[in-house]
């Protein structure tokens, strides 16, 4: 029977069903090969399965141009604002910059299980909102192909995979020697790149009864600054979005009382009927010393003051090394059973540089101010009779130009070590492997960060101008620099895992097939936070509240898990899948849950398929027990009990306020339930297409409510996660874990593929994959409703109604072309952020669609060498346009767009087998 052929499943099994369908009929009664797919621990040969698998081969990532697991993430429609370098520069990710996470229907980071070679590594170790395998750790040059299933299959793989599973699988089998090396650059500049790889590999398992192979993979990241792109120069925030810059400039600011300010009024530095106490010296002329700081009235700065454009001083990419060492042997130790080790490393350095740090201090004596200043503040005749002047002033709004850029220096680490063994006894498949996977994450302060106390007193006794520039300061700040590693995290995975297969009896269709297993895990995770930060001395990352909470961690867990999985092709068109699994967890106990899945092939044309089943999350160990963390909101807020009292809504009323980040030892686990329901038809032998539709419900839903809906609602969450001053003002915002409520969501998955030779002049192909959402509601807590994240930023993403992911490909003797469209549709954008002439929120606008179109090509020069090169968005195009106020970067949405713009890359491949 020909096998119904999809572009999503081209597997080695497929290959082997497809060859055998030219083969005479002798050579077919030979042993088909088996192979395990991602959705099933039953070896088969036949590739479609109940539940839908994306598969992309090695060629297929080469066609894009990614080098890196998360730049091939881009080109799967069903992925989701997953966690990038540009989403993770925001303090939003609560100390987790350098984590890059996979993100399966927009349903989480921590809900997309991410496996390699079938098996799982550890989580990034830094304790934040996010718990997931950083795909920085992923060996990219290694990757033989990526098997994405898009169902979720808690059943199967464990209980955090309600989104999917995404298993990246390396060679394991591998003889000669291959040396691999590109080289890419922007149009613009910045954000070049420069890859090596070599893989080596001796020994045949057949006829040497062993096989080594190495996988060695160095990757160089340029940085990308902000001031590169012209969409950025070309979008400033004094006249976009003034409300999202920032008070604290170089020179500062100055916040005086109104009677101060009359002072200055009568001593004629200040105009006759000024209002505002917020002035700058160097006003208007603000930017001498800085093109960051700005004269904009209507900024946060005022008509009196200065504001500062952040995003005329930072990095949209961080500069970044990457290197990983996969080597894998097996030895043949009898006919039917192997050893097998694997042994893999990988490093990613991440250097993050951000705008200078802003500082914010009060309560200074007068001295601090520029001479005039200061004699009209001291002189008792500016003043009404009998008043005394004060010797202080409120203080100064402060950027630490002069110290440099606020530098991270992001080290993660990533080791696994796995030994096991396969075979086969007494006709049981079985595969029994002990494996440890470790992550650490080093967070190392290395510039633009100093000694609070230190810079607190270098303000009030002079050797810092606030509003000039000196070599005695600089020279200060050098010797108050911290270079700090302030945050250290480590965590462990140690698991000892085993599954058996046989068949039990021949049906109609073919083999009854029963595979059983268990995994018993342990996890530990520490955080040691340095003797400097607890000190709460560095100026740029300290609490205002509560600092005694933040204290070292170690803290474990064990999982024990068991599965059964049952296949019955019942008949020669009806087959059934059944399986079972339970999990204990350590702290929230044990749950099952089941799962079914049906494959229908009434036609040698066409498959249909459904399955059901629930899942299970257990809160993470950081969600559970992660030290609080002090920060501050992702962007500037707006609060609208404040513009009640008349204040003006940007001047008095929005800021980027203190924020704490909670755990909580009392959550309870998420639950859900899915299903989903689909066909694959060939309608030709070179046309197939396939429709899947998807729908899943996760409840007790583990979130914080989300800086933004809390403030904009004051009259629910005062004094619960809102804490005021004694003036009414907002001093704290709580950030707690909790189980919130409902997310729902459902829609297509599509794909297709055309194949139409075109005889001596070659071979025309199309194909292409796309996601449709019907909806996606999320409940952010039992005070809220429903709302709807379809096609709206909603609090820190965006979920599009349309993505989609396009290849036109001609193939003819040695060349090949490629011309590929990534697409994302519009959507309502988010508006959170005030219009200061209106003094009321921005009005509602849609953001553009965004649309990729990459071409690349291959040469095949010889046997051993293939060349590659590659235009990469060959229109230019830029993100488009928002006004989202949760990510650190302004004027577009990181998340889902690229800033590099048109990139040009080439490679080379040389192959000695």
């Amino acid at each position: 029977m020909t096998p119904v052929r999809s572009f999503t499943l081209h597997t080695l099994a497929q290959a082997a069903l497809l060859a055998a369908a030219t083969l005479p009929a002798h050579a077919q009664d030979q042993k088909l090969e088996r192979v395990e797919i991602t959705g099933s621990s039953i070896k088969r040969v036949d590739a479609e399965t109940a539940l839908p698998v994306q598969i992309i081969k090695r060629e297929d990532i080469d066609k894009t141009g990614a080098t890196t697991a998360a730049e091939l993430l881009k080109s799967i429609s069903a992925s989701t604002a997953p966690l990038s370098d540009g989403a993770s520069i925001t303090d939003g990710t609560s100390g987790q910059r350098g984590f890059n996470g996979a993100n399966l229907r927009g349903i989480g980071v921590s809900s997309t299980l991410v496996l390699l070679n079938g098996r799982r590594l550890a989580n990034f170790a830094s304790p934040g909102d996010n718990a997931g395998v950083d795909l920085n750790s992923i060996p990219a040059g290694a990757i033989q192909r990526v098997e994405v299933l898009k169902d979720g299959a808690s059943a199967i793989y464990g209980t955090d995979a309600i989104g999917g599973v995404i298993n990246f699988i390396t060679r394991k089998d591998y003889r000669g020697v291959d040396i691999g090396a590109s080289v890419a650059g922007t149009q613009e500049g910045g954000a070049g790149k420069r890859t090596f790889t070599l893989s080596g590999g001796v020994g045949d398992l057949s006829a040497d009864r062993f096989n080594v192979f190495a996988v060695l993979d160095i990757q160089r990241l340029d940085a990308l600054r902000s001031s590169q792109r012209q969409f950025i120069q070309d979008r400033p925030l004094a006249t976009l979005l003034p409300a999202l810059m920032s008070s604290n400039t170089f020179p500062a600011n100055v916040d005086i009382s109104s009677a101060q300010r009359n002072a200055l009024i009568k001593a004629g530095l200040l105009p006759a009927g000024t209002t505002q106490t917020r002035i700058n010296p160097a006003n208007p002329g603000c930017n001498t010393l800085t093109d960051a700081t700005v004269y904009a009235p209507a900024g946060p700065g005022g008509k009196l003051g200065c504001s500062y454009d952040y995003m005329k001083d930072t990095e949209l990419y961080p500069e970044a090394k990457k290197d990983s060492l996969l080597v894998r042997g097996s030895v043949k130790v009898a006919e039917d059973h192997q050893l097998y080790a694997e042994l893999m490393r990988s490093q990613a350095d991440s250097r993050y540089v951000l705008s200078p740090n802003p500082q914010r201090i009060r309560n200074l004596p007068l001295s601090v101010l520029p001479q005039t200043w200061r004699d009209a503040l001291a002189n008792p005749a500016n003043y009404p009779t009998g008043t005394t002047p004060s010797a202080t002033f409120s203080g100064i709004r402060y950027r630490m130009t002069e110290a440099g850029n606020r530098t991270n220096l992001v080290k993660a680490t990533a080791d696994r070590a796995v030994v096991g063994a396969t075979g086969t006894v007494a006709g049981w498949d079985y595969d029994v492997g002990l494996s440890q996977a470790t992550n650490k994450a080093v967070d190392n302060y290395t510039g633009g960060y100093t000694l609070y106390d230190k810079l607190d007193s270098g303000v009030r006794n002079g050797t810092i101008n606030p509003f000039q520039p000196s070599n005695a300061a600089k020279d200060y700040f050098g010797s108050i620099q911290v270079n700090d590693d302030a945050r250290r995290s480590k965590g462990t995975t140690r698991s000892l895992d085993f599954k058996i297969s046989n068949t039990l009896a021949q049906l109609e269709g073919g083999d009854l097939a029963l595979a059983l297993g268990g995994e018993l895990r342990h996890e530990n995770a520490t955080f040691t936070p340095s003797a400097l930060l607890l000190s709460n001395n560095i100026a740029g990352d300290r609490g205002t509240t509560g600092v005694d909470s933040l204290k070292a961690t170690d803290d474990s867990r064990s999982v024990r898990s068991a599965f059964a999985e049952l296949n019955a092709p019942v008949t020669k068109t009806l087959e059934l899948q059944f399986a079972l699994r339970h999990d204990h967890y350590s702290e929230v106990g044990g749950t099952t849950n089941p799962k079914i899945g049906v494959r229908y092939q009434p036609t040698k044309q066409l498959v249909l398929r459904g399955s059901a089943g629930t899942g299970f999350r257990a809160p993470s160990l950081a969600d559970l027990k992660r030290p609080t963390t002090f920060g501050s909101a992702a962007s500037f807020l707006t609060d609208p009990q404040c513009v009640k009292t008349g204040l003006d809504s940007i001047d008095g009323c929005t800021d980027q306020y203190p924020v704490e980040r909670r755990s909580n030892p009392n959550l309870k686990p998420e639950k859900s339930r899915q299903f989903g329901l689909g066909f694959v038809f060939e309608a030709s032998r070179d046309l197939t297409f396939g429709v899947d539709y998807w729908n899943i419900l996760k409840k007790d839903v583990i979130s914080t409510l989300g800086e933004q809906i809390i403030v904009d609602s004051p009259d629910k969450y005062n004094g619960k996660y809102i804490q005021r001053d004694a003036d009414g003002y907002i001093s704290n915002i709580l950030l707690v874990k909790e189980n919130q409520g409902r997310l729902k969501t459902s829609g297509l998955d599509l794909s297709f593929d055309l194949r139409m030779p075109l005889g001596d002049a070659g071979r025309l192909s199309l194909g292409g994959t796309g996601t449709w959402i019907n909806n996606y509601d999320r409940q952010f807590g039992p005070l809220e409703a429903d709302r709807s994240n379809l096609g709206v930023f909603l609090n820190d993403q965006v979920v599009q109604r349309w993505r989609h992911r396009l290849n036109v490909g001609y193939d003819v003797g040695p060349v090949s072309l490629t011309l590929a469209n990534g697409f994302s549709s519009g959507y309502t954008d988010q508006n959170t952020t005030y219009d200061p002439a209106a003094n009321s929120l921005l009005p509602s606008r849609k953001v553009k669609a965004y649309s990729l179109w990459d071409l690349t090509g291959s040469y095949q020069v010889s046997k051993a060498l293939k060349v590659r090169a590659g235009i990469l968005n060959l229109a230019n195009t830029a993100p488009p346009f928002s006004n989202q106020a949760y990510y650190f970067l302004a004027g577009y949405d990181p998340t889902y767009t690229d800033p590099r713009g048109r990139s040009y890359y080439v490679s080379v491949n040389y192959q000695m087998r």
